[in-house]
């Protein structure tokens, strides 16, 4: 694998009393509804080898029934079928997501042993039927972006889950590539704490996923939870437009706080901001930020024996539009990123999958079309449809 893109985890999936529906499970994952096998070709013709389909574990996990998993099951499998016939090759992602809304989430399953088990056996099942899959064109990432480990000061929880991951996914997919993360989002920070010598798999592709500079990246996020939702406006690179500009934007970006942010979170919203957007104010400062995650895994590879092709950057992306919202990136300056982060994964020799095909980050012109944008397609080295 060496060009991938990751197909979007719909945070509008329906809630979970429709989960048993058959319009929801005949289109599962998610982004199928809608999707035409010409449009999985155009992902194949564009120049991407490989997708990552993120599989939502809730729906298995919270109040399912044995039909239910068994449909979902073989939804997931047929799915990896129209991917491989479309010349694809596939990582099949089983993607929690922190959400307030729901009893499965990876909090939940980070903090309660019970969950966690029974999170296990579910990894354990897909594995299984996994396997009857082609080892050469299908892998399996059994767990995303742990939110654990962030803290320097705390001796590190996520190695010894991971160790007990692996033995699910592995026992159940014997032949089958395994995708494995550090913990803390599954950055580089995150795989700098993991050793892989007890996991002792060459089977096993380590991935870290990078958003930074994430000031840049994430503008208008709503779900991030801090200053991000008063971003917009800041252009890649950061001098594009001059100095004088961008210290403009910064600066409406700071008035837009003071006034519409919650009274009792302004100053610690300003406070946030500012840190952020300190350390990336000229294109110099940026790359060095953009940088340190490929030195960082570049680093563990190297002390570890890990080659290069087996260190994956599995997502990483800059924001199209925020549902709602009315401004929207120009891709010539997501392209640009694009541009820099691809240049920098194969400057390490490390594979690649972007985020994502649709949704909020997509690099599609609209989700309802499918098109790839060209310019987007572009920066990452890629031909236009």
């Amino acid at each position: 694998m060496e060009r991938g893109l990751n197909l979007e985890l719909w945070t509008t999936w329906p809630k979970p009393d429709r989960w048993d529906e058959p319009a929801v499970l005949d289109n599962f994952p998610e982004w199928r509804q809608g999707t035409t096998v010409s449009d999985l070709e155009h992902i194949r013709t564009a120049g991407f080898d490989f997708v990552r389909m993120p599989v939502d574990p809730a729906i298995f996990l919270e109040d399912a029934s044995e039909d239910r998993v068994k449909k979902l099951i073989a939804e997931t499998l047929k799915t990896v079928d129209m991917l491989h016939k479309a010349g694809l090759k596939v990582i099949v992602d089983f993607h929690s997501i922190p959400s307030d809304d729901r009893k499965v989430d990876t909090n939940h399953i980070q903090a309660d042993e019970t969950l966690f088990t029974r999170y296990l056996k579910m990894v354990g099942r897909l594995g299984r039927a996994l396997s009857e899959t082609d080892a050469a064109t299908t892998a399996f990432e059994p767990f995303n972006e742990p939110v654990i480990d962030c803290d320097p000061t705390l001796f590190p929880k996520w190695p010894a889950m991971l160790m007990q991951l692996h033995a699910a996914a592995r026992s159940a997919a014997p032949n089958h590539t395994l995708i494995l993360s550090g913990g803390c989002w599954s950055s580089a920070y995150g795989l700098e704490k993991v050793d892989p010598a007890p996991i002792g798999d060459d089977n096993v592709i380590w991935t870290f996923h990078s958003y930074e500079p994430y000031v840049l990246t994430h503008q208008g996020a709503d779900w991030t939870g801090d200053s991000m939702s008063y971003v917009e406006g800041l252009p890649y690179p950061p001098d594009l437009m001059g100095e004088k500009a961008f210290e403009e934007r910064l600066a409406a970006i700071r008035k837009t706080i003071e006034t519409k942010a919650p009274k009792e979170r302004r100053e610690e919203l300003l406070v946030g901001f500012n840190e952020m957007a300190g350390g990336v104010t000229t294109y110099k400062e940026v790359l060095a930020a953009l940088d340190e995650p490929f030195e960082k895994a570049a680093a563990w590879g190297k002390n570890n024996n890990i080659p290069p092709e087996r260190i994956f950057l599995g997502e990483f992306g800059m924001i199209r539009r925020e549902y709602q919202k009315k401004f929207r990136m120009p891709s010539d300056w997501r392209a640009s990123y694009m541009k820099d982060m691809t240049e920098a994964a194969h400057k390490r020799g490390f594979p690649w999958s972007v985020w994502s095909w649709g949704g909020a980050f997509g690099i599609t012109l609209d989700d309802k079309q499918r098109v790839l944008d060209p310019v987007i397609l572009k920066g990452l080295g890629l031909k236009a449809q």
